[in-house]
């Protein structure tokens, strides 16, 4: 059973994922275009669950099933889709996981999706403040049940993703 636990802003996480982008880049090789710290852990300051969000852009997602090996000896599980069409995940740590890696093949919607609501609430600490609270608030009421936890918060993230998609497309003309 996975423990829901937000932490406070840990400096080493940028430092975390930096070390983990070295890695996937050397399996993808040219497959890989981008490699980018998202979720709560990318925002300085933000409470998050100690697990560093990584999106990985590729040329081609279907070759992305031929590196699952490489990925294993890194301690990544491959899982497949996970629940997002056009998805691979991967995640290390099992139950006390450290990294996600979410990869979607270059011009998936969810590419700009992610990387908006990342920094918008970079350039927004409001709406952070509000996000980081909500997730406190969670995390204290379902310790035990990340079901509950993710279904609280998705509200709120519908809200700032809206929000986050118009300012990041006007920002971006």
């Amino acid at each position: 059973m996975r423990k829901v636990e937000v932490v406070p802003y840990q400096k080493e996480w940028p430092d975390a994922f930096y070390r983990e982008r070295e890695n996937i880049q050397q399996i993808l090789g040219e497959q890989c275009i981008r490699v980018s710290h998202i979720g709560s852990t990318a925002i300085p300051e933000m409470a998050a669950k100690p697990v560093i969000d990584i999106l990985v852009e590729v040329v081609d997602i279907q070759k992305v099933d031929h590196f699952n090996h490489l990925f294993s000896k890194l301690g990544y599980k491959a899982c497949g889709e996970n629940g997002i069409l056009g998805r691979r995940f991967f995640m290390k740590g099992g139950n006390h996981r450290t990294h996600h890696i979410h990869t979607f093949q270059t011009g998936d919607p969810h590419i700009l999706r992610h990387l908006a609501f990342r920094d918008y609430l970079r350039h927004h600490t409001e709406d952070a403040s509000r996000y980081m609270k909500k997730k406190q608030e969670l995390a204290q009421l379902y310790p035990f049940e990340m079901d509950q936890y993710i279904k609280g918060k998705d509200g709120l993230i519908k809200e700032l993703e809206k929000k986050a998609i118009e300012w990041y497309k006007i920002r971006t003309l």
